[in-house]
């Protein structure tokens, strides 16, 4: 315990799935939080988004482990809204310590053509980069930025079943594929500072967007209506190790570490969480 103690986290996408889980994690290791989500469904998107009442209840959980924490209903497609949600965090809490651009969505077998592609980008990448923008110019030395990647930025498409699905799921892979590079380039920008950027990549996480009829339908796509139980076997085909998904908070674990002074030194990284998902679409590479 106590891995973070102190610190303050601003996190993105906080409401339910990884975004909850971090913040909770973060929280039983001592930090305060600032948590920011939409609270409300993008029209694109093939699954319901979280709802205030989601929100809410991760501030009680954060609370439960004697930790502080800023809610705020904001949509990180407008640099404006990050500002006021990080305003009052930095008023309550007094400083920044650490970062996790978490937010993300994935609409997959819409029926809005590019509005997809657009909006996935919008929260996927541009979201990302506006999170981390507003948050630069408050972190000191020690700081630790982390964003949600995800292992459909290793994969080849050619590799993918039903490859690319619309543009919604192409969006979703250039978003994450791009997010990669940027973490590794402003990890770069920000080491005389010594304020350290990384990215977390999992596989299938066991949330929302992963358990949705859309998704279902992407792994099986021979069945009209798939169920969980359907595609629950067609899942294990993302990774090396035979399980359908990981846990959020097995990827919450990673992002404790990256934000502790553990990782002090870690920088510039492509940390994955993927029960061996990279070893499944690439090759050796050091």
């Amino acid at each position: 315990m106590g891995r973070v103690e102190g610190k303050v986290a601003f996190i993105t996408g906080a409401a339910r799935g990884q975004g909850r889980s971090h913040a909770v994690r973060l929280a039983e290791e001592g930090a305060d939080i600032i948590a920011v989500d939409l609270c409300r469904d993008i029209e694109s998107n093939t699954y319901a988004l979280s709802r205030p009442e989601d929100l809410k209840e991760t501030a009680r959980l954060v609370e439960a482990h004697g930790r502080r924490i800023v809610a705020v209903e904001a949509d990180v497609r407008e640099t404006s809204q990050l500002e006021a949600a990080l305003a009052q965090g930095l008023e309550a809490f007094g400083k920044l310590d650490v970062v996790v651009a978490n937010a993300g969505i994935c609409p997959m077998l819409g029926t809005m053509g590019m509005q997809g592609w657009l909006d996935v980008i919008g929260v996927n990448l541009m979201g990302a980069q506006n999170t981390i923008h507003v948050a630069i110019p408050h972190l000191k030395a020690g700081a630790s930025i982390i964003a949600t990647g995800s292992t459909a930025a290793f994969m080849p498409t050619e590799k993918m079943d039903n490859p690319g699905a619309d543009p919604g799921g192409q969006g979703y892979t250039v978003a994450k594929l791009m997010l990669s590079h940027y973490i590794h380039e402003l990890a770069r920008a920000l080491s005389d500072q010594m304020i350290r950027a990384n990215v977390v990549h999992p596989t299938n996480v066991n949330t929302a967007m992963l358990q949705s009829d859309a998704m279902y339908k992407i792994f099986r796509p021979d069945l009209e209506q798939p169920t969980l139980d359907d595609a629950r076997e067609a899942f294990k085909v993302q990774q090396a190790l035979p399980i359908p998904w990981v846990e959020p908070v097995d990827i919450s674990n990673a992002v404790v570490y990256l934000a502790s002074d553990e990782a002090r030194y870690v920088t510039g990284t492509q940390m994955r969480v993927d029960a061996g998902g990279y070893l499944k679409f690439q090759g050796f590479h050091i």
